[in-house]
């Protein structure tokens, strides 16, 4: 069967799914139940009894003040099974560390959508119990979406406050520093109106743009398999090769010494001007495609 994006999106073509993609817009494909059966028929997913047996590592519950990864804690397969009785959502991190067919999958996709090599890519499974589910949030990754069991409703709404944000952000919460640095109004402590509802059931792929904000909740139990991917920004390519540049110069490698020492302040201060003296000679002789061959070698 195909794998990677081409599956995901079908029959809708890669022309149709880039529109939406770069437009950041989500994109939903209600697939049949038998469809994806070879990501479907994995045995962890048969049902969470399954993956709760199979599962090696820590699981991180969400509590039930939030709702939300922002308020959770981690626990054994054991425990978890008990918190998601009493109504607690699970999310099983990084699942394709227990099965080669998932890091095939997540890598095909990835380069089917032309990001850089050096992206975060990951596969979350959540669990949520009926009537349960994550507070309105965005993420600063892009997601696909796999309904796996039970039926999720899911609300999303374009962000109209910040774009490309650059970490996750839960609703009601206040930002961390690096996102208050570039927001240019409050961020809204409700969902907007501009919010469409969508509901997923088995074989259905909902593509979250990122920054998108959503929330959702279950219609009886609930299994879905995410493939997430947290790619690098121009500001990542960038910097990534300024500082291997910067660490063939020994000068700049030097330990920054009496930055916080008020008698060596202005000596400090002089030596970084001369290292940004010459860098400011060699800057203007750089091209984009001298960053890119550092950084995403063909």
């Amino acid at each position: 069967m195909k794998s990677g994006l081409a599956a995901l999106i079908h029959p809708s073509t890669k022309a149709d799914f880039l529109a939406a993609y770069e437009a950041n817009e989500p994109f939903v494909v209600h697939h049949p139940k038998e469809a994806l059966s070879e990501l479907r028929s994995l045995d962890f997913l048969a049902s969470l009894d399954s993956l709760l047996n199979m599962w090696p590592h820590a699981i991180q519950a969400h509590l039930p003040d939030l709702r939300d990864e922002a308020s959770s804690i981690d626990t054994t397969p054991k425990d978890a099974k008990k918190l998601f009785q009493n109504g607690m959502g699970l999310l099983f991190n990084e699942a394709h560390r227990i099965s080669p067919l998932l890091q095939t999958w997540l890598e095909k996709i990835r380069a089917d959508l032309g990001i850089s090599a050096q992206t975060y890519s990951r596969c979350l499974v959540y669990a949520t119990p009926d009537g349960k589910g994550t507070a309105a949030h965005f993420d600063q990754n892009i997601n696909f979406v796999l309904q796996i069991h039970g039926t999720k409703i899911w609300k999303l709404a374009p962000n109209e406050h910040v774009i490309n944000p650059l970490t996750r952000h839960t609703m009601g919460l206040a930002p961390d520093a690096e996102l208050d640095g570039y927001l240019e109004d409050d961020l809204p402590t409700e969902m907007p109106e501009s919010a469409q509802t969508i509901e997923l059931k088995p074989g259905s792929m909902l593509f979250v743009p990122r920054g998108y904000w959503h929330s959702t909740e279950a219609q009886g139990e609930a299994l879905a398999l995410n493939f997430t991917f947290t790619a690098p920004t121009w500001i990542d390519l960038f910097t990534n090769a300024l500082r291997s540049r910067l660490a063939l110069s020994p000068e700049w490698r030097e330990t920054a010494n009496g930055v916080c020492d008020p008698d060596r302040r202005d000596e400090a201060e002089a030596y970084l001007e001369t290292l940004l003296a010459g860098l400011k000679e060699d800057l203007p002789h750089w091209e984009a495609l001298d960053i890119l061959n550092a950084t995403e070698p063909e």
